[in-house]
């Protein structure tokens, strides 16, 4: 072997050497190029994700600071016709307007891992469990008392803030029932603590009232002072009584969450727009000044429409100059309620002076004013035949005497929230329906909104099994039952 071979075969061996550790290099590179590559876009991807995420959590609060007395949206995400679940209706269709196709402040609730719950939309806080249930002036002095999470504001809540947990993704409950298998309460329970009422005790499942600060300026039943409360088991406002009315008796008791934060929620803030409309810079919502009365609308020309009529009438209204009004949903027409006013003490609506409303008169021929439609279906048995409705006026029924006799009497008060049914003829219910025979007009005001936060949906989820109905029974509710209070 020449000694030019003999090196070249040292140099062939250290270029290779050198050819593969470049080779070793470049790969390295190459890899920490696309290592660095892919993190970069991880990076991107999960700063995106985290303030999407906070963009959700903290949407419903930027509504809140927009508007102090922002309103929580109902939680209803399904149709209904006059009996059934419905695929949502398109504009123009039959049914078409109602609350599931109008998506608000969705709820958003922050577990504070100290006995406490923040709601991001309302920017209250609330305890999480409302503990045993006390009477109206034990949840008044335990308030003063009360240190959760070392808080020392804590206050008994007023009707409107205790309304803005209702959650209309729950079921009315038969009260004659003796489980509470498959029932869905009107509260989300992922959040808050909630009980049925104790049949051990010799309660019904619905007794699980809700106590509030507010109460009614009138009286109900035979006198009585009345506390307006809400029962997230059946899913309405009542009122209820604060005292005894037989002497050695104990005073009604009722659960309570107690409340701290926001002090402006549930306040209004009215402004007279001079077109006959009204807006509240509180909620940002748009109301019309006068109601479906007023404008003589409906079949008769008088203003009373049943469900499906008043959907329609809200939907292609065009006043003021917008063409964008529809049906209000329960929490949005509880909110200009006026808790102030009542027909007795005010000669007048539940409701600001600034709004007209129609006068009409009861079975009795006494002036009084009317159940407003919302675009809300309270659900019960499965079924979607009734919808909700706010009484600005009494909220009346028919109670036996001891003689067999019935009296037409204030029930519920002037702001309670019930239900009647969507269609049909109110004379089928001489007596009203209910343990305390609850009015049925069927026939009902409309007073349509417009703006807030309403998103239209086109669609919902799928729809569910339909149960079997019972033959023979009425829409709704049993028909009668004795006059017990607790409603």
């Amino acid at each position: 072997m020449s000694a030019r071979n003999r090196c070249a075969i040292p140099w062939l061996t250290f270029r290779r050497a050198i050819s593969d550790r470049a080779m070793h290099i470049v790969s390295a590179r190459v890899s920490e190029l696309t290592w660095r590559m892919l993190m970069r876009v991880w990076n991107v991807v999960w700063l995106e994700v985290c303030v999407l995420f906070v963009f959700v959590m903290s949407a419903a609060a930027d509504a809140a600071d927009e508007h102090p007395y922002a309103i929580v949206d109902t939680g209803q995400v399904r149709c209904y016709d006059n009996w059934r679940e419905i695929v949502y209706p398109k504009p123009g269709d039959p049914f078409d307007g109602q609350d599931a196709q109008y998506q608000g402040n969705a709820p958003a609730y922050r577990d504070n891992g100290d006995g406490t719950i923040s709601d991001l939309v309302t920017k209250l806080m609330w305890e999480k469990s409302p503990g045993p249930k006390v009477t109206y002036a034990r949840s008044h002095a335990q308030s003063g008392s009360c240190r959760t999470a070392g808080h020392d504001d804590w206050l008994l809540p007023t009707i409107k803030e205790l309304y803005s947990l209702i959650n209309f993704s729950g079921e009315d409950v038969d009260p004659r029932s003796v489980s509470t298998a498959g029932v869905r309460p009107f509260i989300d329970t992922d959040s808050f603590g909630f009980s049925y009422g104790d049949l051990k005790k010799g309660e019904r499942i619905i007794d699980s009232q809700m106590a509030t600060s507010t109460k009614y300026v009138s009286t109900t039943m035979h006198g009585d002072e009345t506390m307006f409360g809400v029962n997230f088991a059946d899913g309405r406002i009542k009122g209820y009584p604060i005292r005894s009315r037989r002497p050695g008796m104990p005073a009604k008791e009722f659960y309570v969450y107690y409340v701290r934060g926001n002090p402006d929620y549930g306040k209004n803030d009215f402004h007279d727009n001079g077109d006959q409309t009204i807006t509240d810079r509180a909620t940002g919502l748009m109301w019309l000044q006068l109601d479906s009365g007023l404008l003589q609308a409906g079949p008769r020309g008088d203003g009373r429409m049943n469900w499906q009529q008043a959907l329609r009438w809200a939907e292609e209204l065009e006043f003021a100059g917008h063409s964008d009004w529809r049906l209000p949903n329960i929490k949005e027409l509880q909110s200009i309620v006026d808790y102030t006013r009542s027909p007795d003490t005010s000669n007048a609506a539940a409701i600001d002076p600034l709004f007209k409303s129609t006068i009409i008169r009861d079975p009795l021929g006494r002036i009084d004013f009317g159940f407003y439609w919302s675009s809300m279906t309270h659900k019960h048995g499965g079924l979607g035949e009734a919808a909700a409705y706010v009484a600005f006026g009494r909220s009346p029924g028919w109670m036996p005497g001891r003689f067999g006799q019935y009296e037409l009497l204030d029930v519920h008060g002037a702001g309670s929230q019930r239900s009647d049914p969507k269609a049909g003829d109110p004379g089928r219910f001489p007596r009203g329906r209910g343990p305390q025979g609850d009015v049925i007009r069927i026939y009902n005001l409309v007073r349509p909104v417009r703006e807030g936060m309403a998103q239209r949906r086109d669609h919902g989820p799928p729809l569910q099994a339909i149960p079997p109905r019972r033959p023979g029974r009425p829409p709704g509710p049993p028909l009668r039952g004795r006059g017990r209070r607790g409603r």
